[in-house]
């Protein structure tokens, strides 16, 4: 059983600022001394970081010499636990696809996810089978990162004891601390890799359009929310376009994804 570096309750005494400055990626050349502070502080805190970018990529996160740092920093490199290979990993296992829920740090065991806030899609999602069967740790504290463009990064923090099943306590003490570092690493891993544009700079849709596109997002034909809104079929049928060329969208269905990735068409119909 591996021991720890530093033990957990000791990270109030960590230097925050200093963390979030050493984890900080401007450019591709500073990913690898920035992945290394991430690395250190979670041996710090006794646990093994397991860092994804993109759960919709099958890209592995890489430094400037493309050298794969979840094996050659953070030390995934025995038998079995090259997990950034499984290409379906997002889609089958239940820690990937719960960070699609939930924006806030969590920990999980097989009785279930236990955070901040209650969410009630986690309840849905059963971790009793993959924890038995397929995990070969007791628990797990995960930090999703949501980003913009729906961009979602999930992040897995593993005790170097495998068989703790109780991680309330550490989280208590550091699932803030892993949350605000995790972010501003993977933000800057991000802004460093991203080398096109996927939206118009600078885009203002006009209050007809978001509403037009609402009702459209929900199904509605132009006709159907011409009589909703009390405007002809051609006057609904400019403004869907209209939003269209601002988005640089090819159709209506594109028109719609990017309007709801800049948030104009909200989460609560």
């Amino acid at each position: 059983m591996a021991t720890r570096a530093k033990p957990w309750p000791h990270s109030g005494l960590i230097d925050r600022a200093a963390l979030l400055d050493a984890v900080t990626i401007h450019e591709m050349a500073d990913v690898h001394a920035a992945a290394c502070a991430m690395k250190q502080l979670a041996d710090d805190l006794g646990f093994r970081a397991s860092i994804c970018p993109d759960v919709s990529s099958k890209d592995p996160m890489v430094d400037a010499d493309g050298t794969i740092l979840n094996a050659d920093v953070f030390g995934w490199i025995n038998d079995g636990e090259r997990w950034w290979e499984d290409h379906q990993l997002a889609l089958h296992s239940p820690l990937p696809r719960s960070c699609r829920y939930e924006s806030e740090p969590f920990w999980c065991n097989r009785e279930g996810f236990h955070g901040t806030f209650h969410n009630p899609y986690l309840d849905e999602i059963g971790l009793a089978n993959f924890f038995d069967s397929e995990f070969t740790y007791g628990a797990a504290i995960l930090v999703p990162i949501h980003l913009p463009f729906g961009q979602i990064s999930a992040n897995s923090f593993l005790p170097f004891d495998r068989t703790r099943t109780d991680l309330s306590t550490e989280f208590a003490a550091c699932g803030d601390l892993l949350g605000s570092v995790t972010r501003r690493f993977i933000t800057g891993y991000v802004g460093a890799v991203r080398k096109k544009r996927r939206m118009p700079a600078d885009c203002h849709l006009s209050k007809r359009e978001v509403e037009c596109l609402r009702w459209a997002a929900l199904g509605k034909t132009d006709h159907e929310i011409g009589i909703i809104i009390n405007l002809s079929h051609a006057t609904v049928r400019y403004h869907v376009n209209r939003a269209s060329e601002k988005l640089d969208a090819v159709n209506r269905a594109q028109t719609i994804f990017k309007a709801g990735q800049l948030g104009y068409l909200g989460a609560n119909r």
